[in-house]
């Protein structure tokens, strides 16, 4: 599997547990000590941000990672490695 579609997973999620909470980007940047700029790169799933970047936001959701198998990319996520 290509990375970039485990980065873009990762940032839906991000994205929407964020949401879910009723944190703006501001505020949940502001609690995992981290710009917003970095943030939204996160719920893009850029891979030039460090793990400790996502960590560091992932802890202030209070979460953790859980590995699953792999499932296959959907069309979308497809076309989005195409477009890059």
């Amino acid at each position: 599997m290509d990375i970039s579609v485990i980065t873009q997973r990762l940032g839906k999620q991000v994205r929407s547990m964020r949401l879910n909470r009723g944190y703006k980007q501001v505020d949940l940047a502001k609690l995992a000590g981290i710009t917003r700029q970095k943030l939204i790169e996160i719920e893009q799933g850029s891979l030039s941000v460090s793990m400790n970047a996502y960590a560091r936001v992932i802890a202030a959701l209070d979460s953790e990672i859980k590995l699953v198998p792999v499932t296959m990319p959907t069309l979308e996520e497809l076309e989005d490695l195409f477009n890059e």
